[in-house]
């Protein structure tokens, strides 16, 4: 019951995200005190697009086609598995917060 927030790293914009798994859950999780999980790194777009960024961009295409642009685009996904939104990533986190708090008290 409640928020879940998942991390997936990418290195394929510009290279943004050059360094291991471990490096990058150093940073993440040290430097930046991330306190959510934060999994190794896979590919959103192209051949090798894990899994279930196939099914999120299925679920919730973009706005100039189905590819994720760059570093940082979010999806909500309700606890059924349905993606309810897709977010750009200039999207602040704090601006989605009101469609966080709708999904949780209406489940």
């Amino acid at each position: 019951a409640g928020l879940e927030i998942l991390a997936f790293p990418c290195n394929q914009f510009a290279g943004q995200e050059p360094g291991s798994n471990e490096q990058i859950q150093e940073t993440v999780c040290t430097i930046f005190k991330a306190e959510f999980p934060v999994f190794d790194k896979v590919d959103v777009n192209g051949k090798n697009t894990a899994p279930l960024y196939k099914f999120l961009k299925a679920e919730k295409g973009g706005f100039l086609g189905d590819g994720i642009k760059w570093n940082f685009t979010k999806f909500l996904v309700n606890k059924q598995g349905k993606v309810v939104e897709r977010y750009s990533p200039t999207t602040s986190p704090l601006k989605i917060e009101k469609d966080i708090t709708n999904l949780l008290e209406s489940s």
